[in-house]
């Protein structure tokens, strides 16, 4: 399936506080060389022609990746679906997509499975899954739910598995390429990922980040 990347918005979500790694804002950590965010960045600019940064601090370090940096809209620090509804209230595109900023291992063309996922199954949102655990703040989502995502965000809520259960939801399969989900939530995290990836191929490695 060929993605018509001008109808989406990719929202790469660098706004959380890191508490596990410390404060220490995490798209800016850098592996192999390069800010997390970098990575986050390439994977999503090859299926969304418009890219929004969500971050709520280090601005000026965000916008110097050349796109706009997007703030949470109420009290900084509210989570990932904070950061899709600033995104969908700039965003012009029917379809947004989010990638967290800290899974340096997924790929553009991965990506593609939501949206397949999405127009197969004329779901509202599509979520990406490893074969045992979803991985929600992957996920591709039709901007016409906005004002419903203010209202549950103004209710108090926050959980976005919680939000995906209120709509028409594609799973998007991931199960052979699993490992792409390892994400860096603390230095240990981080530590591990240099040393796997720095392995020879076919050699034994430890199970993935949880």
């Amino acid at each position: 399936m060929k993605v018509n990347s001008a109808a989406i918005t990719g929202i790469v979500l660098a706004g959380g506080r890191a508490r596990r790694m410390g404060g220490v804002d995490k798209g800016l950590i850098e592996w192999r060389g390069r800010p997390l965010v970098a990575y986050a960045l390439d994977a999503v600019r090859a299926v969304a022609d418009t890219v929004l940064i969500s971050a709520n601090r280090n601005l000026e370090r965000y916008a110097a990746f050349g796109c706009p940096v997007i703030a949470d809209a109420g009290e900084s620090f509210e989570g990932p679906l904070a950061g899709l509804l600033s995104g969908m209230k700039t965003a012009s595109t029917p379809l947004l997509m989010t990638v967290p900023c800290d899974s340096p291992q997924m790929t553009g063309p991965l990506l593609a499975r939501l949206v397949a996922r999405l127009m197969e199954q004329d779901a509202d949102v599509a979520a990406a899954h490893d074969g045992e655990r979803l991985h929600p703040t992957f996920m591709l989502v039709k901007r016409e739910l906005r004002a419903d995502l203010e209202n549950f965000l103004g209710g108090g809520e926050r959980k976005v598995r919680l939000w995906l259960a209120r709509h028409r939801l594609a799973i998007a399969d991931y199960r052979d390429n699993a490992d792409l989900f390892v994400n860096i939530n603390t230095p240990e995290d981080l530590a591990d990922l240099k040393a796997r990836t720095s392995r020879p191929k076919g050699s034994v490695t430890s199970g993935r980040n949880r």
